[in-house]
């Protein structure tokens, strides 16, 4: 069982809800929004609008999720000193690049921000992307080494980590699609049995199997079971684009295989992107109705079925002072000291005053 310090402790109670199951809902996305949003003449996407939409979201969704993930761009800050992130609820910072985590690179984080500014900013974690192919063992290894400097740099800080690994396509070992959906269940568990073993804390793990090509449920939930078992950190289930219906029988085999709740993003609020800014209204109508609706959802599905994280690690209090139970020793000594020499005094006192 992995040991964790209170710092990080701490920071996974912020994110998670009072059962140790992560409910967070996903607002981190930069250039997919973009592309969601559109553009046009009559509603082009500027910096503002990628705010606005954050706003709306974290406000409707925030006060009913354990944490939210937003990116220091266009939602951190702003969501922050717009009072619509409320205080109980948990900060996790995304640190990946825009261009991060492409295919066949080392993950890149943000060249703007580092650890010490996500614990500055009262975040509760840092997440990071990364694109990795267990079987590649020469890129693994140089991603690997990247990884681990940045969760010393977040031991250092004593701060969460989260990690989201990516499988993808090389072409030069998958010819098609259905290929890689073969190998995708067990590059999945590799991924995971590897990446645990890095000092990260939680793992955001996509569904280890492709449902467009395998059905059976039995299969399913074997392959999430597989992923649990490889793991020796808490885990949780990552939406990754798919509609809301889907997820919600993903999430039900994940947690029933480990996994510590979820992080969902465009399964919860996809639609309300394709709403024109100039109709903020209706957009914001749909996420405190229908959004909040799937989030309420979500959470009874991982509360029912998932497994706390405190369960899967042992919590170690690392600012205790190492030669307490010497003071402790010593300062009964005084007391006892102290209490004698009271006791003379009251006694003198009383004989010289009968």
């Amino acid at each position: 069982m992995r040991d964790l310090t209170v710092g990080k402790a701490r920071g996974l109670q912020q994110l998670s809800n009072s059962d140790g199951i992560f409910t967070i809902c996903a607002l981190d996305h930069r250039i997919s929004l973009r592309k969601m949003m559109g553009s046009s003449k009559d509603s082009p996407v500027t910096y503002q609008t990628m705010v606005d939409f954050k706003l709306d979201l974290c406000e409707a969704l925030a006060p009913y999720a354990s944490g939210v993930l937003l990116d220091p761009s266009y939602g951190a800050s702003q969501a922050i000193s717009a009072n619509v992130l409320p205080g109980g609820t948990g900060l996790l910072m995304s640190l990946d690049a825009v261009n991060a985590g492409n295919e066949g690179h080392a993950a890149e984080l943000m060249q703007e921000w580092n650890v010490e500014k996500v614990r500055n900013i009262g975040a509760s974690g840092a997440k990071l992307t990364l694109h990795y192919r267990p079987d590649l063992p020469n890129m693994a290894s140089e991603q690997l080494n990247a990884i681990t400097r940045l969760a010393y740099d977040c031991m250092k800080a004593d701060l969460a980590l989260f990690l989201e690994p990516k499988n993808y396509i090389v072409r030069e070992l998958e010819r098609d699609p259905w290929e890689f959906a073969r190998k995708k269940p067990e590059l999945a568990v590799e991924t995971v049995a590897q990446l645990s073993k890095l000092p990260v804390d939680v793992l955001k793990v996509e569904f280890p199997a492709d449902i467009a090509y395998e059905h059976d449920k039995g299969r399913l939930l074997d392959f999430c079971q597989q992923v649990g078992d490889a793991s020796t950190i808490p885990w949780v289930l990552l939406s990754g684009g798919i509609s809301y219906e889907v997820f919600c029988e993903q999430l039900e085999l994940a947690c029933k295989a480990g996994a510590s709740g979820f992080l969902a993003g465009r399964a919860l609020w996809q639609e309300a992107a394709s709403i024109p800014p100039r109709q903020r209204l209706q957009r914001y109508k749909f996420l405190e109705k229908t959004a909040v609706e799937r989030l309420n959802q979500l959470t009874a599905i991982a509360s029912n079925y998932g497994r706390s994280w405190v369960d899967v690690v042992e919590m170690r209090n690392n600012y205790l002072y190492p030669d307490l139970s010497e003071e402790w020793d010593q300062i009964a000594e005084i007391e006892e000291l102290f209490a004698t020499e009271q006791t003379a005094v009251s006694d003198y006192t009383s004989e010289a005053n009968p």
